[in-house]
């Protein structure tokens, strides 16, 4: 008989990507059709930012949701049907004073809708001559947010947050052991970034990675051209998996809970992170 120790700490998630069209009810019939498909074989399925619609700034405002939309009754009812916790990973949500957020809503195996993150970080840049102006659509979040499924924590970031490690630190530091990022990241700055930004706050985080993605299409209707490449990273960094550019894709993964353990007592670095050295004003030695 093996002495070894069982692993009973896993979560089993589902990753998933298409491209995203003008058409809503298009889009939400691809998310409902993922989640049927991935969701029975899985606890978690993450669906990406934008993914229920990807236009200009003015048509994304105008397609804002209510959380009590039609739309979002649609994933509600795929959620009871696979018996899976599904994070539709960033939406434009209205709320009742007609303010606009980016957010990950969080619906339950049974269909109610748990809660929500409001993305912090806006993505308010200008990439490849081209000006991304999120701040023009939606309000920033506050506060970050974790979710506890089956005694697993994990953390809720969208997209853009991505480049704030500040961020994906304080959840680890609250316990996250999962860690999602759910995104529409463009086609340069996915190139350039992508995987070494989510390998980074990986390794550093020492937890698990989950990045949904968006894809772009071939036909040039594209509001804007995105990466896809839909990720999971280990705590040691490594991909467990990369969708490609292709979909409506979705992959499901095993993630064992005892790989956060093994890194985080190898490398104990969440064990020494001083606040109040780094809140201390940095010294500067002027050598002329």
């Amino acid at each position: 008989m093996s002495d070894a120790p069982t692993d009973v700490r896993r979560l089993r998630v589902a990753l998933t990507q298409w491209r995203p069209t003008r058409d809503v009810a298009a889009n939400v019939a691809v998310a409902t059709r993922l989640i049927g498909e991935a969701g029975p074989d899985a606890d978690l399925v993450l669906l990406p930012e934008n993914g229920l619609m990807l236009g200009t700034n003015t048509e994304m405002r105008a397609a804002a949701l209510s959380v009590d939309s039609p739309e979002i009754d649609e994933l509600r009812a795929a959620a009871r049907n696979a018996s899976a916790t599904v994070v539709l990973g960033g939406f434009k949500r209205r709320d009742d004073e007609d303010r606009i957020f980016n957010t990950a809503l969080v619906i339950g195996p049974d269909g109610t809708v748990a809660g929500g993150y409001d993305k912090i970080h806006l993505f308010d840049a200008r990439v490849g001559g081209r000006s991304f102006e999120a701040s023009s659509v939606e309000q920033a979040g506050g506060r970050p947010m974790i979710v506890e499924i089956g005694g697993v924590r994990v953390g809720l970031t969208i997209c853009y947050d991505v480049r704030f490690p500040e961020l994906y630190r304080r959840l680890a530091l609250a316990g996250a052991e999962v860690i999602l990022v759910p995104a529409a990241f463009t086609q340069k700055t996915g190139a350039a970034h992508w995987e070494v930004l989510l390998r980074a706050r990986a390794i550093e985080s020492a937890a698990f990675v989950v990045a949904s993605a968006t894809v772009r299409g071939d036909d040039g209707t594209d509001a804007f051209e995105t990466f896809g490449h839909a990720l999971v990273v280990d705590p040691w960094g490594t991909i467990l998996a990369d969708l490609g550019v292709g979909g409506p894709a979705w992959q499901v993964l095993d993630l064992a809970l005892s790989e956060v353990d093994r890194v985080r007592t190898a490398l104990p670095v969440l064990a020494g992170v001083r606040p109040q050295a780094y809140a201390a004003e940095p010294e500067i030695i002027d050598i002329g």
